[in-house]
């Protein structure tokens, strides 16, 4: 099955122990498009600037990817640059953010894209990923994300969003904020009542922990030990393109579909983790991703 993704395509600048990185590909729907479509089908809609060149777009046509919903506008492309300090791999300090031709984004769904049955919204206004999801009343499931800037400059129009969304992916510090709970079991709890039906809160190098709407027992799924990790920048987005990649892959979802999907979110936010920007994502191959599955399959005697 087909997923949208609508988010950002952007370019990153970026300093890490490990050295810097000058203008790389970046943004949302970047990395969670190469992490999803080595599972299904992935269409995007992005918009990008002069200087986003047919190189830049084929690393995701390379891969399959269908850029028909990328609009390019006069300016320049969204540019992010931000730093990681040895002592907190886990937070990005931001340097700058030069959100350009990104500032006027007004999301459009391609008719070609119509006849996708997942849609993802990663890390945009709320008020645009509603009008997204109704502009795509057919889907079957609905995914997204969101940050603490939205949950504080914009919680009622990201409370109705959530209502019309069916997974979100979260991390620790965005459900606190979200729900006003310092309890994760209590946090989860409260926002389930928003809306979604299912919720994945990602707690960085300790894994991510899987809680169900319909009162299910959560499902904890650990990180993959990495000796090396070169820049953390697209790893939520990675682990979500793994894991709705491989939900809209599988022709039913069950509670044992949703857990598998868990690890192979957590596979591709490993890969994405050992070098800069999408780098390891763009020569990543099939046949390392299960190698990796497995490995995370005898370490926690997954069925």
């Amino acid at each position: 099955m087909s997923i949208v993704v609508v988010g950002s395509v952007a370019f990153d600048t970026l300093k890490t122990p490990f050295g810097v990185r000058e203008k790389i590909m970046g943004g949302a729907a970047t990395y969670f498009s190469l992490s999803a479509s080595f599972f299904t089908p992935v269409r995007v809609v992005a918009v990008v600037g002069e200087d986003y060149t047919p190189e830049h777009e084929a690393v995701l046509t390379s891969r399959g990817i269908d850029t028909r919903g990328i609009e390019h506008a006069a300016g320049k492309t969204f540019h992010w640059g931000g730093e990681y300090t040895d002592d907190n791999l886990n937070e990005a300090k931001t340097n700058f953010t030069d959100l350009n031709v990104f500032e006027n984004f007004k999301p459009r769904i391609p008719d070609a894209y119509q006849d996708s049955e997942y849609l993802f919204l990663a890390n945009i206004q709320p008020e645009l990923q509603l009008d997204v999801r109704r502009q795509m009343p057919k889907v079957a499931l609905v995914g997204g994300d969101t940050m603490n800037l939205w949950i504080n400059i914009k919680r009622p129009e990201l409370l109705e969003t959530l209502k019309e969304v069916d997974l979100l992916l979260i991390n620790d510090t965005e459900s606190k904020l979200l729900s006003g709970e310092k309890s994760l079991v209590s946090a989860a709890q409260k926002i389930l009542k928003m809306g979604p039906r299912s919720l994945v809160v990602k707690h960085g190098e300790y894994g991510a922990t899987l809680f169900f709407g319909d009162g299910t027992h959560p499902f904890r799924a650990p990180a993959l030990p990495i000796a090396e990790v070169f820049d953390p920048t697209g790893a939520g987005d990675s682990f979500a393109g793994g894991f709705m990649g491989y939900l809209a892959s599988q022709p039913k979802l069950t509670p044992s579909v949703l857990k598998r999907a868990m690890f192979y979110g957590g596979v591709m936010g490993s890969f994405a983790v050992e070098r800069f920007g999408p780098e390891r994502l763009i020569v990543l191959t099939k046949e390392e991703i299960e190698e990796r599955f497995k490995l995370f399959r005898n370490l926690t005697h997954l069925d």
